[in-house]
């Protein structure tokens, strides 16, 4: 009998013709499944492909796999005018069924959410060492754009804190906010340009999956790490310290606290902890009881209003307090002449830009994702990606800074029945009013309750059940989680973020280079095989030496398999001389899950059958997927294996070549 290798002839034009194959029935022996006849089945190739049809099928995949084009198939052309419309301004998918319900419910959650934007605004402004009123500019502009271009109904759009911390630390390393804010002002709004240009160029090119190299872990311990950080700053409003370290690192931070105690107010600990515990009482009240939501988000503007209140009327007792001061009323002024294109500072704009636009990109979708989960639609990602990139590059032209979707703000508007984008029109709306007829009532605002709002902001970004759970789940998750940690604790939040991302590529290279291998056993009375270590009641075939390979095979572990199962091979056989075993006569190599070679996993698995036949062993592949049978076949390794060197199962191949041994007596 000649190797069973038919290819499959693809008629249908969709590539899922049906296999022509060769059914022999056989014997099965005793020893594995008892004497029931077994049906062969043939390998079978792919469809034929051209190398064109093969790149536009990859390229699909890789771009394209949500086939967002789907709802052009079979339409008209009015039809398709109307879908590019809806695919390029979602807010025509939900504007012409729009009513005074919906209205409704959106006026209430964005008059919400605009009470919580205004004072995080101008606290996260301050964090990223720009003028406040830079904050409310950047709840204005973006949200309006974002409600036109945006696939979320709960994104709630505006300035956050690892953003703002990011931007801050990393151009105040370059250029100091306090001896030249002209040029930090000028390369705030050109590092929010190249952020947004970076996220609009990763939508438009579909390359979102870039962002996923951030993972879980990794995030969990930066986003903690910076949030010890960024508490630890706002000690200088709680404490009332004038000259406190600019440095981001917690030695230089706990230090200048000692160092600078002469300098602490009484007046502003008393006020600034007092808010602060009343900030983190209701936003515990808050997040266990979801229905009372109402009362964590205005806590933080009633308190702006009550110490603002308290330091206008007794001004003379507390004048140690440091206040905001003169706020300049009127819309977001035209910042296009203060882009900075040119100069020896526009690698520093590129480069906040560029780690601002990923960290805002990757909090943005996240939070996206999560309550389209919750409310069950979906959003595109790499839709919202150009979404956050265009409202960055339209917010660097008339003064904001890097804004995305706000967790904590999502989660007001959620709470408060918001249902549309229109949620973020009216908080925009909102913060407008605000700049035009409301600035100088901030005049007397104190700094120790923005302080107090940006801990208490921060603060739940320390997910400590998550890094408990990596412990127990994957401890190189954990390390990763813990690298980054401690690299924005001790070193810097740029270098943190470096140390999360290096770790998650190290853990990337690990897998590939490292890939898992088991010696698999049949499961007694079935077909089935697994792993000998995991399931105890599978047992070894006799004679047979079955192993399976969970990776693709490529030039970074040909040489590492080919070493490994060299080894499996010399502990089998220890094990069988050390248990009166079958002499070794077959070596099966279970392929299932070997998704790709290329031509090193192709030399590898040649040598490995020569060096296997010195030693008078026989080797088995079985069922490799379509690509890798393609390229076993177009090699001519597959001539090498002669008719019984190729099967669709283990089981098939156990008692195929079993009957071919017992025939040969």
């Amino acid at each position: 009998m000649g190797l069973n290798i038919d290819r499959v002839e693809d008629n249908s034009g969709s590539g899922h013709a049906q296999p022509e194959t060769t059914n022999i029935s056989i014997l099965v022996p005793s020893e594995t499944m008892g004497t029931q006849p077994q049906e062969l089945h043939g390998v079978c190739l792919p469809p034929q492909k051209t190398t064109f049809q093969k790149l536009r099928h990859k390229l699909s995949e890789i771009f394209f796999p949500d086939d967002p084009l789907h709802g052009l198939k079979n339409q008209t052309r009015l039809n398709k005018i109307l879908f590019a419309l809806h695919f390029v301004f979602p807010i025509f998918q939900w504007a012409p069924n729009y009513n005074l319900t919906l209205f409704r419910s959106d006026v209430v959650s964005g008059l919400t959410i605009a009470s919580l934007a205004i004072p995080q605004g101008i606290s996260y402004a301050k964090l990223a060492n720009l003028p406040p009123v830079i904050g409310l500019y950047s709840s204005f502009v973006p949200p309006l754009i974002y409600a036109v271009l945006g696939s979320s109904k709960h994104l709630a759009v505006g300035p956050v804190s690892i953003a703002s911390l990011v931007m801050g630390t990393m151009l105040n390393d370059a250029v100091s906010y306090t001896l030249n804010p002209v040029l930090y002002l000028k390369l705030a709004f050109t590092a929010t340009f190249f952020a947004g240009l970076f996220q609009a160029s990763l939508g438009f090119l579909r390359l979102g999956f870039l962002i996923d190299f951030l993972s879980k872990a990794t995030l969990v311990g930066f986003m903690a790490g910076a949030a010890v950080i960024v508490s630890m700053q706002q000690l200088k409003g709680l404490l009332g310290i004038v000259n406190f370290t600019s440095k981001m690192q917690i030695i230089p931070v706990l230090s200048s606290v000692i160092e600078r105690r002469d300098e602490w107010s009484w007046h502003a600990i008393m006020m600034g902890f007092s808010f602060l515990a009343c900030l983190l009482t209701t936003r515990q009240i808050g997040l266990r009881k979801p229905k009372l939501f109402w009362i964590s988000a205005a806590t933080p503007l009633t308190l702006v209003i009550l110490s603002t209140l308290i330091v206008a009327l007794f001004k003379s007792k507390l004048h140690s307090i440091a206040t905001i001061g003169q706020l300049k009323k009127g819309l977001n002024p035209s910042s296009l002449d203060m882009l900075y294109f040119h100069g020896e500072f526009v690698a520093v704009a590129v480069k906040t830009g560029a780690v601002t636009g990923l960290l805002s990109l990757t909090e943005g979708i996240a939070v996206g994702r999560t309550f389209a989960s919750l409310k069950n639609y979906q959003v595109d990602g790499n839709k919202e990606m150009l979404a956050i990139g265009l409202m960055n590059m339209a917010g660097s032209c008339s003064s904001c800074y890097v804004t995305t979707g706000s967790f904590s703000r999502s989660a007001v508007n959620e709470n408060a029945g918001g249902q549309t984008a229109m949620s973020n029109i009216v908080m925009a709306l909102t913060v407008l009013v605000t700049l035009l007829f409301l600035m100088p009532l901030f005049r007397y605002t104190p700094d120790l309750i923005l302080a107090a709002i940006i801990v208490t902001a921060v603060i739940g970004l320390i997910d400590y059940q998550s890094a408990f759970r990596l412990w127990k789940v994957d401890k190189l998750d954990f390390v990763a989680c813990l690298s980054s940690f401690l690299g924005v604790l001790f070193v810097s939040v740029p270098v943190g973020l470096a140390v999360a991302v290096g770790v998650s590529v190290f853990k990337i290279l690990l897998h590939v280079t490292r890939p898992n291998t088991g010696v698999l056993g049949n499961i007694p009375g079935t077909q089935i095989y697994q792993d000998l270590d995991r399931y105890r009641e599978a047992q070894r075939v006799p004679s047979f030496f079955i192993l399976g390979v969970e990776a693709p095979i490529y030039f970074a572990n040909s040489m590492y398999l080919q070493e490994r199962i060299l080894r499996w091979l010399r502990e089998e056989e220890d094990w069988i001389e050390a248990n009166n075993g079958s002499t070794l006569k077959c070596v099966v190599l279970d392929m299932t899950a070997v998704t790709a070679m290329d031509t090193s996993g192709l030399a590898m698995v040649n040598e490995l059958k020569r060096m296997l036949e010195k030693r008078s062993l026989q080797l088995v592949l079985t069922n490799p997927v379509g690509s890798v049978t393609e390229k076993l076949h177009k090699s001519n390794s597959l001539e090498s294996f002669g008719s019984d060197g190729l099967y669709i199962t283990v089981g098939e191949a156990v008692a195929h070549v079993s009957s071919s041994w017992k025939a040969q007596l």
